[in-house]
């Protein structure tokens, strides 16, 4: 396998890095953030190899500042026949390792096509033979009881380089410039980022609590700031939220890109958000956070803190808790987490665990958290 020590053990010498190597991860803003621990995990090791990385349209914002990766490749989604055939001439043995940093179809085909040495993440048992076949390696694949980092650093292992466990987000000078005018000179005040809006109704957290939080910052000084995308759904809701909050409060729904969002938060004295991509960001950043989670399994998607150890997972299943700069909230109940996508096993659906979070609870670990970083 192509940069994998030792290459040639009755000389006890080890082959040389890849000059080239191919990250897929074709899914989320969240997954692809939680890539990055394996990328640095690569630079480090291999300074001079250049790492690219392939991902979903519309997520690659998330590392367009990233100083590891020198190059985005991107694919839709639901990319055309001709679209795909397009991309896998285009990557034909053109990188001498590439990564599946997932475990379905296509991003092990990708990997496949791309690396003349390819290896990726695969269930040891069941469907999937296919697969396992097209790698040169694979390493089990563990959905439930390993972190989404643990378990990309797996390749790591695979590869002989060491663990580490640094999510990256970065952004520009002119992304900072941008922060810099939203924020303005009123720069005396703490400020506090809430993240009101997940991608899916059964991670959300009801809208009067949002408020009744917002209120609390306000009277003790916080200037409040609203982080969201571009998205019609976003912008109607983060909007509605805002119009609602006390006065002052700044509405930066799709104003600012993924790097300037983590700007912004990188400025916070305390971030507040559901189980989304920004949480991520702010848990990576060392921002005092504190995530509000239901049925998603912590273990599994928990927000990675910021200096946790790459070789053990930063959560329980079960319980609210804390590690690091990070306070996990979980809704309570027998069932959480249920791992299903709402009460009424959809996205569509809200999540009671969730909706039955009391505010005071979300206030009492802001306020540790703040007395922990004063």
């Amino acid at each position: 396998m192509t940069g994998a020590p030792p290459a040639d053990a009755s000389s006890g010498a080890t082959a040389p890095p890849p000059g080239s190597v191919l990250v897929v991860v074709t899914r989320r803003i969240g997954d692809v953030l939680l890539a990055t621990p394996l990328i640095r995990s690569l630079k480090l090791a291999w300074p001079r190899t250049a790492v690219d990385a392939l991902v979903f349209s519309g997520t690659q914002g998330v590392l367009a500042a990233n100083p590891d990766v020198r190059r985005i490749l991107t694919v839709p989604e639901r990319a055309s026949l001709l679209g795909h055939l397009g991309l896998l001439l285009r990557l034909a043995r053109r990188y001498d390792v590439a990564l599946s940093l997932q475990t379905g179809d296509r991003p092990t085909l990708y990997a496949f096509i791309a690396g003349r040495s390819s290896i990726g993440l695969q269930p040891a048992k069941g469907t999937g033979a296919l697969k396992r076949w097209l790698l040169d390696r694979w390493m089990p694949f563990d959905d439930v009881n390993t972190h989404t980092v643990c378990m990309h650093l797996a390749l790591a292992d695979a590869l002989g380089i060491p663990r580490r466990g640094d999510v990256i987000a970065a952004w520009s000078a002119e992304e900072e410039r941008q922060v810099d005018a939203l924020l303005g000179a009123n720069g005396s005040r703490p400020l506090a980022v809430l993240h009101t809006y997940p991608k899916f109704r059964y991670k959300m957290w009801r809208p009067e609590a949002w408020l009744e939080i917002a209120r609390w910052f306000a009277a003790r000084g916080f200037r409040l700031a609203l982080t969201g995308s571009g998205d019609a759904d976003e912008l109607a809701y983060v909007g509605a939220l805002a119009r609602a909050m006390p006065e002052g409060a700044l509405n930066a729904a799709g104003k600012l890109t993924l790097g300037a969002s983590a700007c912004l938060v990188s400025r916070a004295r305390i971030f507040v958000g559901p189980d989304t991509a920004m949480t991520h960001v702010a848990a990576a950043l060392g921002t005092p956070t504190v995530a509000l989670y239901g049925p998603t399994n912590p273990v599994k998607w928990g927000p990675w803190p910021r200096g946790h150890a790459p070789a053990a997972n930063p959560w329980r299943r079960c319980g609210s808790q804390q590690v690091r700069n990070v306070i996990l909230l979980q809704g309570s109940g027998a069932c959480v987490p249920c791992h299903h996508e709402g009460c009424e096993r959809n996205i569509g659906s809200t999540s009671d665990c969730l909706q039955q979070l009391p505010a005071a609870r979300v206030i009492a670990a802001v306020e540790h958290l703040l007395g922990r970083s004063s």
